[in-house]
């Protein structure tokens, strides 16, 4: 069937219900609960367990509105509604194959623009930063039950939350509305969606060029999924090296 497009006033109505709940988990119910505890671990649980949260209701969004849309969640359907093909060049119809290698530009791309200054924040609010510091490393050696909170979240948010709704949704239903910047608009939302992580902001523009540029130019929101998932695994890496404490050796 021919793509639906969305409105405007639907487009930031998805938005809307993708990032308001993030943003007011971060910043009111996360503040309320966790300060009774007053410490940089207890902040950390509580953001990682609210975000992860926030981020499986993205998944469970995209479900909703390709149901509505489609009438069921088969993966031959899933497939078509959000994107889910390997790229295709636009003008010899090629798919897969080197095109993929494309994806490796995009991935410098993203790390560059992730390795830009950001405005100063809270460190209680920065998992890297709680990663790398002595509550962080000892609350997550041999903690496999929270390694398994944090893989949740970092699942859904490259892979089955952000980018499916973006790049598998969002993306393809926004050209009636936006018309050739509709790309420009989807990554635009997408900084602003970090209301939670505002500083991020700034950089997150950028994401455009990385993730829904190449995503509506090949037509495949597995070019964003993949770009995007480079900086997950990474963090789960770091996170192993953490949790996998050898038998004998303490935290």
């Amino acid at each position: 069937m021919p793509m639906p497009q969305y409105s405007r006033s639907q487009v930031l109505a998805v938005w809307a219900a993708a990032s308001m709940p993030m943003a007011l988990m971060a910043w009111v119910v996360v503040p309320l609960i966790a300060t009774t505890e007053g410490d940089s671990v207890s902040w950390a649980k509580w953001l990682i367990g609210g975000l992860t949260l926030g981020l499986v209701w993205q998944g469970l969004l995209v479900a909703i509105l390709v149901w509505v849309e489609r009438g069921n969640l088969r993966w031959r359907t899933l497939k078509d509604a959000l994107w889910l093909h390997a790229p295709t060049h636009p003008h010899t119809g090629r798919k897969g194959g080197m095109l993929w290698l494309v994806c490796l530009p995009l991935i410098a791309g993203l790390w560059l623009s992730g390795a830009l200054p950001e405005p100063s924040h809270s460190p209680w609010r920065n998992f890297g930063t709680f990663l790398q510091s002595d509550a962080g490393r000892t609350f997550f050696a041999g903690n496999w039950a929270w390694f398994g909170v944090v893989a949740v979240m970092l699942m859904f948010n490259t892979v089955l939350g952000e980018e499916l709704l973006f790049r598998g949704l969002l993306l393809p239903r926004m050209n009636r509305a936006f018309g050739r910047a509709d790309w420009l608009i989807n990554g635009a939302l997408f900084a602003v969606y970090h209301l939670h992580t505002p500083w991020v902001i700034p950089a997150a523009v950028l994401d455009a060029f990385w993730l829904a540029g190449p995503a509506k130019y090949y037509r495949s929101a597995w070019i964003g999924i993949a770009v995007h998932s480079t900086a997950s695994v990474v963090l789960l890496g770091m996170l192993l090296s953490l949790v996998w404490v050898p038998r004998g050796l303490s935290p």
